[in-house]
């Protein structure tokens, strides 16, 4: 892995490595899907929906506007870090990448990415004006490393005509549980009135879902998960409590089991259960499907903040996604037109928010235009209350996984909890140990 990175970073000094753009332009490489079929000459952003569609709508219409300046696109499948480490390596990385909040520490340690403050500011994008989650994960010892495009963060997504069935509906609003035995209580309910179970959960080959639920209820606990940058802690009680009560959940058959991302979206689409933990994303297609008639969540369908189990604080994990610069050579006018895209993608952020992400941009979560679309005043206040991992901590992708693979073990029953909290912190701290 060492030599890996020292191959990344020489070859970004050596000269004439990479391939060679016209002065006026600039290479913009995304994730969120590709479809040029439906929207690849569009710049009308407002007509566009999804991610894909904003997104390419959004960079059509900044090349409209901007003719001097020459913007080549190049998507690639989510989320895209292997590529940008190959184009790294060979000394010929875009110009502007999307990229996971969590991510950006890894390549910012490295300095495979630029800092950016002066020059935001410089265009007049104060980051002062993100979100206070959105500032978090872009900020590094004090300095901005990209230009936050929006937070996201595992949301409840509720099928209110069960709610209503089991009688945990109250003044049109979902009732919540307050503490994890209450919601013990509120799912074995639940399950007695509609024979499903509580909760829908993607619990195979997908193992992130566990990861943010264990870093959003040790949040809660006001848990001290990193220590240090380079050790996590997770043989404690705060843990415990947390995959004995997901274990709990598995035992009593309170969720469903064995399915993967597609199959439990699908799930929670055709009524196999009350609640759907997972992201923002997903807004806009579940109230879209409230809108069909005859459908399991026709005028039924309600989406909020993951509730406060714990009594420490109200907190939820949050993570999001960002533009970040790659390190390299740049004539003046390929670094002009960088920032005045971010300007103009930043000046765009409410058009981003139609996605069902949060925006990065404060004045935009408080507007009325925001809070107006579909169940986004539900969840605005995620954008204080949610809660990145320390920006000091790196490989959070591969840690995110290790901790899921243990957590599915103990709550699966293939091994006890206490083994399998003391073997996720053993192989974190492993990994963490090694990093350069």
């Amino acid at each position: 892995m060492k030599r890996a990175f020292a191959t990344l970073l020489s070859c970004l000094v050596l000269a004439g490595c990479g391939v060679q753009q016209a002065p006026n332009e600039i290479v913009v490489q995304r994730f969120f899907g590709t479809c040029a079929a439906q929207y690849g000459d569009r710049t009308d952003v407002a007509a566009a929906q999804g991610e894909c569609g904003i997104m390419t709508t959004l960079i059509n219409k900044f090349g409209a506007e901007n003719p001097d300046v020459k913007v080549r696109v190049s998507p690639v499948a989510w989320p895209g870090y292997n590529q940008l480490s190959a184009q790294l390596a060979a000394g010929d990385p875009p110009d502007l990448v999307t990229m996971h909040l969590s991510a950006i520490p890894d390549y910012q340690s490295r300095a495979l990415i630029e800092p950016l403050g002066k020059e935001l500011r410089a265009v007049g994008v104060d980051p002062q004006g993100f979100t206070p989650a959105s500032l978090a994960g872009v900020s590094i010892q004090n300095e901005i490393y990209g230009l936050p495009i929006d937070n996201w963060a595992p949301l409840w997504h509720v099928n209110m005509n069960y709610f209503r069935q089991a009688g945990l509906v109250k003044d049109g609003k979902p009732i919540l549980p307050r503490s994890p035995e209450e919601l013990l209580e509120h799912a074995r309910r639940f399950k007695q009135a509609t024979g499903k179970p509580y909760l829908v959960q993607t619990l195979a080959i997908e193992r992130a879902s566990y990861s943010r639920n264990l870093y959003t209820l040790l949040m809660q606990q006001n848990a001290d998960i990193f220590p240090e940058p380079q050790r996590i802690q997770l043989q404690t009680p705060e843990a415990k409590r947390v995959l004995e009560l997901f274990r709990q959940i598995y035992v009593e058959d309170l969720t469903t089991k064995n399915l993967d991302y597609a199959a439990s979206t699908n799930a929670f689409i055709n009524g196999a259960g009350g609640i759907f933990i997972v992201g923002t994303w997903l807004i806009g297609d579940f109230e879209a499907e409230s809108r069909r008639p005859d459908r399991p969540l026709s005028n039924g369908y309600a989406v909020v903040p993951f509730p406060q189990l714990y009594p420490g604080r109200d907190a939820t994990y949050i993570d999001g996604h960002a533009w970040v610069m790659p390190a390299k050579e740049r004539t003046p006018q390929q670094r002009e037109a960088v920032f005045r895209l971010l300007r103009f993608l930043a000046d765009h952020d409410y058009e981003w928010s139609r996605t069902g992400h949060l925006p990065s941009i404060q004045a935009v979560i408080q507007s009325e235009r925001f809070n107006a679309l579909p169940h986004r005043s539900e969840i605005a206040k995620l954008s204080s209350t949610g809660m990145t991992l320390p920006s000091s901590v790196q490989r959070q992708y591969p840690v995110q996984d290790i901790i899921g693979e243990e957590m599915s073990a103990a709550i699966t029953g293939h091994k006890p909890v206490d083994a399998a909290l003391a073997d996720a912190e053993h192989r974190v701290n492993d990994l963490l140990f090694h990093v350069l």
